[in-house]
């Protein structure tokens, strides 16, 4: 989607609070021994008080309101009975539809207690994201953000997650462009243009970088069962500093 109209703005801003609020409220109640069903029934119902619609199940039937991954999974991971343990390392990916506008966003995080590696990873992916959105800018090659993110994760030693990308978002969850990399790719000569909405999501791991569906049809795991971590904007890009739509 292309944004430049103030009620596209506006509702795109709307989507992307709610999105980031039950994210937010997620994240600060999350508990070891509580299961992952009752933190995502915590997210749903938060949601549903603001007006909004899980997107995962209305658009694919997926089996959550939100998606709960406990590592060596990282993404797409259905909420269930699994007690959530001190020092789990858990993503939680929130996308959702208010008055037809879609939003997307997560984070990851360590439950209790951490431990350095964990540190060390989430602070990486937390820095690339944040370095992505310092060349988001209108005009600029879409690849941009694939090269920055491979770049900072090489700095600390992680790769990108191959498998997994970005995309853009608006009227619908997944909206063209319909891959934003997370690795330089120079074949791909796509160009930012103003206004267009994409949900930016940096995925690093200590391992291989490629992902696995686990029997369940749904979660994505490493394929070498290392830890990962994701960080996840929703964005305008404008001439300058992109709008990001997901903050709390």
């Amino acid at each position: 989607m292309t944004a430049n109209e103030e009620k596209d703005i506006k509702g795109l801003r709307a989507a992307g609070r709610v999105c980031a609020q039950a994210m937010q409220l997620m994240m600060k109640s999350v508990r070891p021994g509580m299961t992952t069903l009752e933190l995502d029934q915590i997210g749903e119902e938060f949601l549903k008080k603001e007006g909004a619609t899980s997107a995962p199940r209305a658009m694919y039937n997926f089996p959550g309101g939100t998606c709960i991954s406990i590592a060596p999974v990282i993404a797409h991971g259905v909420p269930g009975d699994y007690a959530i343990k001190d020092g789990d390392l858990i993503n939680i990916d929130v996308s959702a539809e208010l008055g037809g506008y879609f939003s997307d966003t997560g984070a990851s995080m360590a439950v209790g207690k951490s431990k350095p590696e964990y540190d060390k990873l989430l602070g990486t992916a937390k820095a690339a994201l944040d370095k992505v959105l310092t060349v988001v800018r209108a005009g600029k090659p879409l690849n941009l953000i694939g090269k920055t993110v491979q770049q900072e994760a090489a700095k600390r030693g992680y790769n990108p997650i191959f498998d997994l990308t970005g995309h853009g978002i608006g009227r619908q969850l997944h909206d063209k462009p319909a891959s934003v990399y997370n690795f330089h790719k120079p074949d791909d000569r796509r160009i930012m243009d103003n206004g267009l909405v994409l949900a930016i999501e940096p995925f690093l791991t200590t391992g291989k970088g490629r992902v696995v569906e686990k029997s369940d049809g749904w979660s994505l795991k490493t394929v070498d069962n290392t830890i990962a971590a994701q960080f996840e904007h929703t964005v305008i890009v404008t001439k300058g500093d992109p709008i990001i739509l997901t903050l709390p």
